[in-house]
């Protein structure tokens, strides 16, 4: 016993980690892509009115010159920036030395007078005195077009032209050109490379220090917006002027949110308003619907999109992107509505809009549009079928966008030339937009597991090859499919289930049988029952086995999990009672071993399913009536829904008695429906027996005519 209070204790703790890294995960990534660059999220282009409300500067800032202009004259003022070049003097008196030393070894040898060496050290000399630059540092020059150089000689800069630079290789050439007397080919017998080498080196700290002061000597304001001074009015044109104080405004507003410690307060402000909303949604689903903690598909779905939504708001807003208005936002509650329910739906659209407000500079404005926008999606769209209602539901959510903007436009504007004529643009790009539910629709039921209605139409269509193949293999099964989709989904709609689901798994929750239908009494035909030649345990798992091939078709087939669900528990953990009963009644006295007879299960385990299993049962028992009066049929229902609630099939289903009692009549008004007694019409009789009749009648009328 201590045990198990051991066990029961720390099942909480568990749950409650769960719960808890869950809402840290989800806040954490929300929050990390949030925009923390200030507040400045308008949308506007030059020559075009301003959609806005009045913008008023509410602090002083500089009015900066445009890029295009701040770019033009910093390279005006750094075509006469001078790069600095260390000067190395040791250079030359190495190369001068070594070559020196060369003529006393080897060089004498090559050279036919003394006349040839001095020519070469009276050269190179010149060339170190003009300098010489690396390949590289001679296209730098190049590149930036630079007329002049400063040159560092012992911490001393002289300007220095640079058209007399030398590379290695100019150098060489130009010793053995520079005078004709001294041949070239004596002189390339030299080894005059070994001897040139760059003396002067691109200083790059001096250089761009020296950039540094020009480019911080420059003027980027050219004016003044004082605090309070009006900026631009909704409807007004935005000019150039205009244009270059809003991107002033823009660039103003990122800086003053750079520091650390605005950063910090701006990271905790969004924290614990992402938190408080999270934390919302999470005790509701604690509250109300706390079997979605245990469906992980269900959770992850529901997070998944608030969390994408909240991305690609921060994503628009801190990239200025577009306009938040074009994102189809009420696709969220409505994809919530078809896989869900309506209540987590609209609780979960409210929670998305209200963080997605919190990066916008008009929240107010952005809630009222989307919140009607999501409830009436939500309205219009109980349950997806069919294409044209998607349709239905984007006109609406268009509508209504147009509706509530112009009306909040209208109360806070005077002027009807001021109305804001792109934003209904942006709200067609988002009905449009809208449209694309459906074929995301498929990809999300991929994903997350989930079965859509449109999908269970697809598959409720008799021409799919499953059925198909069961009208022919088994078409007693096939009618009695037929006839309990019927029962269940008439059923469904009045217990308020999912009508759809119930009658597309009642058409699928036989196909086992087709692999054995002779074994089946709907499929024997001329009275003939293999069961005769069979003990009662080989006949219980051949009907059983029915169970279990179902399951191995639908995963052949690639059914969904929601339709396998009714194929294996439409008989719950039953027994198959005729032969378990026979078996009993010829072995007096004794236990038959139970799970012979006993289906695999398990017992149904939501409303629908308890809707097939009962509607089964009745539609075949029905058949074995010998006479359809209400009564019989009456008492038929009752005694069967009766002893499978005495049984404990449904202990596991969120099925009321009231349900229940529903249900069964239901059952009574449909199979009284189906099996009332039709009139009897007359036969036409020959002339003689009309004559036999008819002598009276005959003369009553020749006497009133």
């Amino acid at each position: 016993m201590s045990r198990f209070k051991i066990i029961r204790r720390d099942l909480p703790y568990k749950e409650i980690i769960v719960k808890s890294f869950t809402f840290i995960a989800i806040v954490s990534l929300i929050v990390y892509f949030l925009p923390r660059d200030g507040k400045f999220n308008y949308h506007f282009s030059i020559n075009k009115p301003w959609k806005y409300g009045q913008l008023m500067a509410t602090f002083d800032f500089p009015i900066y010159k445009d890029d295009a202009v701040v770019e033009k004259e910093q390279d005006s003022i750094l075509a006469h920036f001078q790069p600095y070049y260390t000067l190395n003097n040791d250079v030359e008196k190495e190369s001068i030395a070594k070559l020196r030393a060369s003529y006393n070894t080897s060089l004498h040898e090559v050279l036919p007078s003394t006349d040839y060496i001095r020519y070469i050290e009276q050269t190179l000399r010149e060339i170190y005195k003009s300098g010489v630059v690396s390949v590289d540092d001679l296209n730098r020059l190049y590149r930036d077009s630079t007329k002049f150089i400063v040159v560092v000689d012992d911490k001393e800069g002289n300007p220095r032209i640079t058209d007399g630079i030398f590379t290695s290789k100019e150098a060489y050439e130009y010793i053995l050109s520079s005078n004709t007397t001294y041949k070239k080919e004596i002189l390339r017998q030299c080894s005059l490379n070994e001897y040139i080498n760059p003396n002067l080196t691109y200083d790059e700290a001096r250089s761009e220090m020296a950039k540094a002061d020009l480019i911080d000597n420059y003027p980027y304001a050219i004016g003044l917006v004082q605090s309070g001074q009006k900026i631009v009015d909704r409807g007004e044109i935005i000019d150039a002027q205009t244009f270059r104080i809003l991107e002033s405004l823009r660039k103003e507003s990122v800086k003053r949110s750079e520091s650390n410690i605005q950063k910090s307060l701006i990271l905790t402000g969004q924290t614990g308003f992402i938190g408080v909303f999270v934390l919302c949604l999470m005790l509701y689903l604690q509250l109300f619907r706390k079997e979605y903690f245990n469906h992980i598909r269900g959770l992850s779905l529901l997070f998944t999109l608030i969390v994408f939504y909240c991305l690609i708001t921060a994503l628009m807003v801190g990239n200025n992107f577009f306009n938040v208005y074009i994102v189809p936002y009420a696709m969220l509650p409505v994809i919530i509505r078809i896989f869900i329910d309506s209540r987590t739906a609209f609780l979960a659209h409210t929670v998305t809009i209200l963080i997605c407000s919190v990066v916008l500079r008009f929240p107010y404005e952005f809630i009222i549009l989307q919140i009607p926008a999501g409830l009436v999606a939500i309205f219009s769209l109980r349950e997806l079928s069919q294409r044209s209602q998607l349709f239905r539901t984007a006109f609406l959510v268009l509508l209504t966008y147009t509706v509530v903007y112009l009306s909040y436009e209208l109360i806070i504007e005077n002027d009807l030339s001021k109305l804001n004529t792109g934003m209904y643009k942006c709200f067609a790009v988002n009905g449009i937009l809208l449209l694309f539910t459906y074929p995301l629709l498929f990809l999300l039921e991929k994903t997350f597991g989930f079965t859509s209605n449109v999908t269970l139409v697809e598959l409720s269509d008799i021409n799919h090859p499953l059925l198909r193949r069961m009208s022919e293999t088994a078409p007693g099964t096939f009618q009695h499919s037929m006839q309990v989709a019927n029962l269940a989904a008439e059923a469904a709609v009045h217990v308020g289930a999912k009508s759809q689901l119930v009658r597309t798994g009642a058409l699928y929750h036989d196909i086992g049988k087709m692999e054995n239908p002779a074994f089946f009494t709907e499929n024997q035909l001329g009275g003939v029952n293999p069961h005769k030649k069979l003990s009662y345990e080989e006949s219980a798992q051949i009907v059983i086995d029915h169970v279990r091939n179902g399951l191995k078709l639908a995963d052949k087939n690639n059914l969904p999990q929601a339709i396998k669900d009714f194929i294996s528990t439409h008989h719950g953990r039953g027994k198959t009672k005729y032969f378990y009963i026979s078996w009993k009644n010829e072995h007096a006295g004794e236990e038959p071993d139970d799970e012979l007879f006993t289906y695999p299960g398990p017992n149904p385990f939501s409303k629908e399913t308890a809707i097939l299993m009962m509607a089964d049962s009745v539609e075949a028992a029905s058949r074995s009536l010998s006479e359809y009066t209400e009564e019989s049929i009456s008492r038929l229902v009752d005694r069967i829904i009766d002893v499978q609630v005495a049984e404990g099939y449904f202990k596991g289903c969120p099925v009321t008695f009231r349900d229940i009692a529903t249900i069964k009549e239901v059952f009574k008004n449909k199979l009284m429906t189906s099996y009332h007694t039709r009139i009897s019409y007359p036969e036409l009789k020959t002339p003689v027996s009309r004559r036999k009749r008819g002598g009276a009648l005959s003369g009553h009328i020749g006497s009133t005519s």
